[in-house]
């Protein structure tokens, strides 16, 4: 998962860094390397609370999406790159039922993707489960966004 990230820096000050599509995550650093790697860890850390709390991980937005706001003007825009397999959450192991061939092509593809069973079936679920919550939250926005309003009647002619 690749989430933009906006690095603002002030006179005498770190370089802070906000995630725009994940709220309430920033992180700061005393160069921009190392800004980028904090925000690294801020994510991690922020989608690590959000599965434990039984939340829905949000599927990142695009830099066009969150550019032009303006609390994020003036920014340098970069783009963090999160594994959700290296997140630290507790496991537990499952049993659960497939058919034989689609465990078989999973396998296939956890080998030819240098992955685990296990570890491609996270990714999987983490990857289906955001563009859920996010098609949820853009039907949500699109019926919210109209408002009730009404089309204009139309007088005959």
């Amino acid at each position: 998962m690749n989430y933009p990230v906006v690095i603002h820096k002030d006179k005498n000050s770190d370089y802070g860094v906000t995630v725009p599509g994940l709220p309430g995550c920033f992180s700061a650093g005393s160069t921009i390397d190392e800004a980028v790697a904090m925000a690294r860890e801020a994510i991690e850390l922020h989608l690590e609370g959000l599965i434990e709390d039984g939340q829905p991980v949000p599927e990142p937005g695009r830099i066009e999406d969150y550019r032009t706001r303006r609390a994020y003007r003036g920014g340098t825009w970069a783009v963090v790159s999160v594994d959700p397999a290296d997140l630290r959450v507790k496991a537990k192991r499952v049993n659960i039922t497939m058919p034989e061939r689609i465990l078989g092509a999973v396998d296939r593809f956890a080998e030819a993707e240098s992955e685990t069973r296990s570890g491609l079936l996270v990714k999987a679920a983490t990857e289906y489960m955001a563009r859920a919550a996010s098609r949820s939250e853009r039907a949500s926005g699109r019926s919210r966004s109209r408002g009730g309003r009404r089309a204009p009647k139309r007088r005959g002619r």
